[in-house]
Formats: C-alpha cells, structure tokens, sequence
C-alpha cells in the first residue's frame, strides 16, 4: 500500500477522489434525466412499451457508468489516501455490490448472461463486439 506523506500530494488525490464522486453522481444524474425525457418523448409518439425498453436500458447504461466513477473514487480514497483495513474491506464490498450490480443490469439490458457475447455471436454469423454492460 502507499501512504501519502507530500502536502500536495496529497491535496492532488482528494481532489481527484471529489472529482470522480462527482462525475459519478452527475452520470447518473443526467443519465436518468434524459433516458426519462427521450421516454417521455418516444411514449408520446409511438409504442409505450418499446419506449420503457428503451428508458431501461438507457438508465441501467448510466448507472452503470456512474458506478464505475464511484468505484474508482473509492479505490483511490481507499488504496492511497487512508489504506486501513477497514476502508479496504469496505472497498471490497463495494466491489462486490458493483459486480453483482453491473451484471444484473447488464443481463437486463442485453437479455442475456455477459459470457454468452461469443457464443451469440457466432451463432449469428458476426464477430463478437466488446462487452455492453
């Protein structure tokens, strides 16, 4: 682990850690805000039921980006700033939830468990894309 002993240093990692929480929070903020102004606007013109797919993903898609901000904020509040043994467990539980979270979504976005990307794939004929979560 690294303690941080320099003043600026120092100073430079807490900013850091503000700055991913809040690009964090902020995702998911805007995130819900416009998946919930491009469902408004899809229900109005045409099928409800389509546009909720769509309001789903899209807010499943945000939060999962803004999880991944939260988490590095952590990592870095948890690893460099005060590295003691109960900041690291909390740390690891927080991965879990985010793992256990980003899988969910990710099934409910896609329809589908992440490791069967490759085998769908090939099925259809295409090549295997990068994993959306």
């Amino acid at each position: 682990m690294i303690t941080i002993e320099s003043g600026w240093l120092s100073a430079f990692f807490r900013l850091a850690v503000i700055i991913l929480e809040l690009a964090g929070t902020l995702t998911i903020l805007s995130g819900a805000a416009l998946a919930t102004i491009l469902f408004a606007l899809r229900a109005r013109s045409g099928d409800r039921a389509k546009a909720y797919g769509a309001f789903r993903s899209a807010l499943g898609r945000s939060i999962v980006l803004g999880l991944e901000f939260l988490v590095a904020g952590d990592i870095v509040k948890s690893l460099v700033i005060n590295p003691t043994l109960d900041d690291l467990i909390v740390l690891a539980g927080l991965v879990f939830v985010r793992t256990f979270l980003s899988i969910s979504l990710g099934v409910e976005i896609n329809g589908h468990w992440p490791w069967e990307d490759t085998r769908m794939a090939r099925a259809t004929g295409r090549e295997p894309s990068s994993p959306r979560v």
